[in-house]
């Protein structure tokens, strides 16, 4: 297991360098820079000396040299934890990503949690009572889920709320907590508030999670080693789960290693209609004014995400199958 392991580490190497060669590049693809944008917006207000003002930010983020004296600079500091600034919040890009990284893992981490916890069991009983009306009902159900974007649920939840109770409901806290040290009472506003978001998160990934699971598990109960263990006198409870339910869950153990990245993207669209303090508004609004070091920072991290859950969720494929380290 630990060679396994330690294989699959190494081949994370050179993908992981990639992935901060193109995000640079990436970087550097849009025509112009913040500065240009910034440069256009002094000069429709009608600031004097915008010109110069630019020119000495263009010089302090040497975007006056060549692209690899930059990309050099850029990741010898990335390598030490420093992501440069943020143009437009003139703030080191760790700082503005710390701030919201720990509102963006509790919502991720609760909505995948309801995400699996929903999505499995229905998922198992509709397989076990395949076709019956139950199983129309969820399999309906789950097409609804998919169908839908989350930010479109948000809306009609703020709707909702608006018209039945003249509130609404955004943000993670309420009010009087905002800006508030943190508290057991405060901990306790950040739980009323934060199932509703985690669940609107979590719809398209919980119908996609049933329609998986009964998929899997319909395939899985026609095997023979299933119906090897029903002929030794096993209850069907335990076929079911301790069979047939752990082979059918390996490549929903990938689908769980793809979710990594949301914990960094943190559903921005969704965010934004619902005003959450998470790092998706701050992706979104990065890309919208060409802040470079903060957005190439986030989409390198997402993409770094993506590697890390790929590979935990090898790991966890094989201690589930021990074939699969010894192929």
């Amino acid at each position: 297991m630990v060679k396994y392991i330690a294989q699959r580490a190494l081949a994370m190497v050179p993908t992981l360098l990639m992935i901060v060669i193109i995000g640079y590049v990436i970087m550097e693809l849009p025509p112009g820079d913040y500065l240009t944008f910034r440069l256009q917006q002094l000069e429709e207000q009608g600031h004097t000396g915008a010109k110069q003002e630019i020119e000495s930010l263009r010089q302090r983020y040497a975007l006056d040299q060549p692209a690899y004296i930059r990309f050099a600079k850029w990741l010898s500091g990335f390598v030490r934890g420093d992501f440069g600034d943020s143009f437009a919040y003139n703030r080191p890009v760790r700082e503005l990503i710390g701030e919201r990284l720990m509102m963006t893992m509790v919502l991720s981490i609760t909505s995948l949690i309801i995400t699996w916890g929903i999505g499995i069991p229905i998922g198992v009983f509709s397989a076990t009572h395949q076709y019956s009306l139950a199983d129309h009902f969820f399999t309906g159900l789950a097409f609804v889920g998919l169908g839908v974007p989350n930010f479109f649920l948000a809306l009609v939840l703020l709707l909702v709320g608006l018209k039945l109770y003249g509130v609404v409901q955004i943000g993670l806290f309420s009010a009087q907590y905002q800006s508030a040290a943190w508290s057991f009472a405060k901990v306790l506003d950040l739980l009323k508030h934060l199932w509703i978001p985690a669940a609107i998160v979590g719809v398209s990934g919980t119908a996609g999670l049933i329609r998986v699971m009964r998929g899997n598990l319909l395939d899985i109960l026609g095997q023979s080693f299933v119906q090897v263990a029903r002929s030794k006198g096993l209850s069907e409870r335990v076929v079911i789960w301790k069979y047939a339910v752990r082979a059918a869950v390996h490549p929903l153990v990938m689908s769980l290693g793809m979710s990594l990245p949301g914990i960094v993207s943190g559903a921005g669209i969704t965010a934004i209609v619902l005003n959450l303090p998470t790092t998706g508004p701050l992706y979104v609004q990065a890309l919208r004014q060409q802040d470079m070091y903060l957005a190439g920072t986030m989409l390198i991290l997402i993409s770094v995400m993506l590697v890390i859950g790929n590979l935990l969720a090898d790991i966890l494929l094989a201690w589930l199958d021990p074939r699969i380290r010894l192929e």
